[in-house]
């Protein structure tokens, strides 16, 4: 079995799949996602990991839920590709960053983050996937989308344990950030 790489903040990104109003309406758990979501994307804009995003023709589903929307550091990249290895440049930009790891949030779980995670797979990196902080319209879908991502090497997990796990210790100097990050989204 081959070892997949601890997370660090210095190993990894944040790829944001199609967290879209007009999706979010359909999904059953959209709260949760968007909650763990954008909790992710304060740890990171705290600990310093990149983000990147997409959006599912933007132009028929609309943008960005704006939860999420401006807590993105750059606009994030159209496509109707449903792998967000096919939005313009996402998989260079990754590749580029020398990070093996790439935590996954986002809609939905058995088409957009599937695809996009076998493809990252398929590329050479490891993917992460807060179960919390991805969806789909059925839990079928959902369940049977993560077992098979498991199974091609993804790492499923919760939004939590990925910050917990890129701070490795309470002496981390933003250990008392991240706790208080932890406390506003339990709240």
């Amino acid at each position: 079995m081959t070892k997949t790489p601890r997370l660090t903040a210095e190993n990894s990104s944040l790829l944001v799949v199609d967290i879209q109003d007009k999706l979010l309406a359909k999904m059953p758990r959209a709260d949760g996602l968007v909650r763990n979501a954008a909790f992710l994307l304060d740890v990171a804009a705290l600990l310093g990991v990149p983000v990147r995003a997409t959006e599912q023709y933007p132009k028929g589903i609309g943008p960005t839920t704006a939860e999420i929307a401006r807590r993105l550091p750059a606009p994030a990249a159209a496509k109707t590709a449903f792998s967000c290895c096919g939005a313009g440049t996402v998989l260079e930009e990754l590749e580029m960053l020398q990070r093996p790891n790439v935590v996954v949030v986002g809609m939905e779980t058995h088409v957009c983050v599937q695809q996009t995670t076998l493809d990252l797979l398929d590329a050479g990196l490891h993917v992460v996937l807060p179960t919390d902080a991805v969806a789909a319209w059925g839990e079928t879908d959902h369940a049977a989308a993560l077992r098979r991502m498991e199974k091609a090497g993804a790492t499923v997990t919760t939004a939590e344990a990925v910050a917990f796990e890129w701070v490795r210790d309470a002496t981390h100097p933003h250990f008392k950030a991240l706790s208080q990050l932890v406390i506003a989204r339990r709240g």
